[in-house]
């Protein structure tokens, strides 16, 4: 199946033309798409109260991608929350327990940031993680140049391959070390594509404040040539996995709730089992 979604539900108002209370949109973004990213994880170990209500507002086969805790990927120092890395995992584990219970939990993302190169030190720690967060499926996206040069790439699959690891297939803009190319590869059953646009005049802070980086940094369109080149991409990497989720994280600018519903046209995709629509009474 080819699951198209969005990151997070909260700020994608084209979707939202009805909607008059904010505990009414995970609800209609379901009625809409069948998956979605969640990253207020990455802020916070949320209650599990959370988690289950998310799951009871959403249809039986909905999915939920979950993202790393921030101290789980170095963006943070543990320590500072933490007396050991172990209490971190288990709390983020346990956190999931009711999406997991529901089987609502498509998969783990370990997103890592731009400065995590490649090398031996960080090859173990995503062994390790891979290993703490077991039985949990991962998902990994590398944004660092050195994971993916000319020498680096078929080994860099290979051991994503190796370790059962999903291989996040990224589009973003394609500047020096800040990101990774588009290398269109599953390394398991499930193959993944998040799209972060194409905007390299935003997409590093420079002198922005993180408000100002954060409305630029993934504003971007995607137009009809483009989305026609990444269902062709689709099309192949369907034949070669189960399943299939693209998530468009074009949001600074509202586009990607509209990029993904073409998509789904495109793909010519007819989904069953979404939430029903909010009638209009005018």
């Amino acid at each position: 199946m080819i699951y198209i979604g969005l990151t997070g539900w909260g700020y994608h108002d084209s979707i939202y033309t009805d909607v008059t209370k904010v505990n009414q949109k995970l609800e209609t973004y379901a009625g809409t798409f069948p998956v979605v990213e969640v990253d207020s994880t990455y802020y916070a170990i949320l209650q599990q109260s959370t988690i289950e209500k998310w799951c009871r507002e959403t249809p039986e086969d909905f999915k939920f991608i979950v993202k790393t805790h921030q101290f789980m990927t170095g963006h943070g120092d543990f320590r500072t929350s933490y007396s050991n890395i172990n209490e971190l995992y288990k709390d983020y584990k346990e956190m999931l327990q009711p999406m997991v219970n529901h089987g609502k939990l498509a998969y783990i993302l370990m997103q890592f940031p731009p400065w995590y190169e490649c090398n031996e030190k960080n090859i173990n720690y995503v062994r390790l993680a891979k290993k703490m967060l077991h039985p949990l499926k991962v998902a990994v996206e590398f944004r660092h140049a050195s994971w993916f040069t000319d020498d680096k790439k078929e080994q860099t699959l290979q051991f994503l391959h190796d370790n059962r690891l999903i291989h996040t297939i990224v589009d973003a803009p394609q500047i020096v070390e800040g990101t990774v190319p588009f290398v269109s590869r599953v390394t398991d059953d499930i193959g993944f594509i998040r799209l972060h646009g194409r905007n390299a005049h935003g997409w590093m802070q420079m002198n922005r404040t993180r408000e100002e980086w954060r409305n630029v940094r993934y504003l971007y369109n995607y137009n009809r040539e483009e989305l026609e080149a990444l269902k062709k991409h689709i099309e192949i990497l369907s034949f070669k996995t189960k399943d299939i989720y693209v998530i468009f994280n074009n949001n600074s600018g509202g586009h990607a709730a509209g990029n993904a519903e073409t998509l789904i046209d495109m793909l010519g995709i007819k989904y069953k089992t979404l939430a029903p629509k909010q009638l209009k009474l005018f």
